[in-house]
């Protein structure tokens, strides 16, 4: 059975940064696709960040190219989502989501074709 564990949420002020961790336990292949999406109050889910194992692939939204990078430890089985220079934009609930290889090409979307979700975590970035 997958798990997702997301850790590293919180409070930041504009300008900073936060690391979120995807503990990621139980996938029976080594392809396999992991996605941070995010919902703010009012607003639909929306892909931010996705790793594709089978390649190394990475996707971005455009809202946060530049500012959030996504990475692997492949010996802790642990995806990051490093963001900097956050903005009050970036405030939501953020979910980490897997899924089959394929579903990395979703990733622009609400991720309902990822199968697993970890819980979620809120990140707030207020002054």
């Amino acid at each position: 059975q997958v798990q997702l564990v997301e850790s590293g949420g919180g409070l930041v002020q504009p300008g900073g940064s936060l690391r979120l961790s995807c503990a990621a336990s139980g996938f029976t292949s080594d392809y396999y696709a992991i996605g941070w999406f995010r919902q703010a109050p009012g607003k639909e889910r929306e892909g931010v960040s996705c790793f594709n194992s089978a390649d190394g692939n990475r996707y971005y939204a455009d809202s946060v190219k530049g500012r959030f990078t996504i990475s692997r430890d492949k010996v802790k089985n642990t995806v990051y989502l490093q963001m900097n220079s956050l903005q009050v934009e970036d405030t939501a609930v953020y979910y980490c989501a897997g899924g089959p290889a394929l579903t990395f090409y979703y990733c622009s979307g609400d991720g309902d074709e990822f199968g697993h979700w970890g819980q979620g975590i809120q990140v707030t970035v207020s002054s």
